[in-house]
């Protein structure tokens, strides 16, 4: 049984994160947010709650977890500043945080256009080389880290399919959040996903087949 913290457990994407480790046998989720009246919401997907601002101290909220799933994000859409400090200097705080305590895992969601910031739209450039930046720092920081990077996120149905690749040639197509929160935590338990990063969007394969890694 693994001690999952959520970063970002409030946002669309990282309540269903919350909610589908807290339905694992596996693990046991715990929900990191900054305003208390959102506690209520994610008790009743399961979690416990951890009160945490990722800008400040994180050590209390880390202290005792086996992974980390970073789900945290500004969206690129919040200014300046607030891209830099959550997307790369939050995500710094919670890498470096999680070192500190031993945590054994970590995965980070990431997105499609990490790889190049300057051929992003430009109103998305700031926001992808910030993404960009916390991830390099995930990599050099010796964790057993993932880094995930999908396309463009849907709200529609989980197909429970995937394609996913060091770098997906035809980035049209859209992937669900849901499907976004099952391979994050499926990769919890897939060992051939540490070290790895890839790109992601909706397909034909089976998300458990698909990060294995075989193809």
């Amino acid at each position: 049984m693994m001690k999952v913290l959520v970063v970002g457990a409030n946002g669309t994407t990282g309540k269903q994160v919350v909610e589908k480790v807290a339905n694992s046998k596996q693990h046991e989720a715990y929900a990191m947010i900054r305003d208390e009246k959102q506690a209520d919401a994610l008790k009743k997907l399961g979690a416990n709650v951890v009160l945490a601002d990722l800008e400040q101290d994180v050590s209390d909220a880390l202290r005792g977890m086996d992974a980390v799933i970073f789900a945290a994000g500004s969206g690129g859409h919040t200014g300046d500043k607030k891209t830099i400090a959550v997307d790369q200097n939050g995500a710094k705080n919670i890498i470096d945080e999680a070192k500190n305590q031993g945590v054994k895992r970590f995965v980070m969601l990431s997105s499609m256009g990490t790889d190049a910031p300057e051929q992003g739209p430009e109103g998305l450039q700031l926001y992808l080389r910030a993404k960009a930046i916390a991830d390099e720092y995930l990599k050099q920081s010796n964790l057993q880290y993932t880094i995930v990077r999908p396309g463009t996120l849907s709200n529609d149905q989980a197909t429970g399919k995937i394609d996913i690749n060091n770098d997906i040639e035809d980035k049209s197509q859209t992937i669900p959040r849901a499907d976004v929160a099952t391979v994050l935590v499926e990769c919890l338990n897939e060992e051939a996903t540490i070290g790895k990063t890839f790109e992601m969007l909706a397909g034909e394969t089976e998300i458990e087949k698909a990060i294995k890694f075989t193809h």
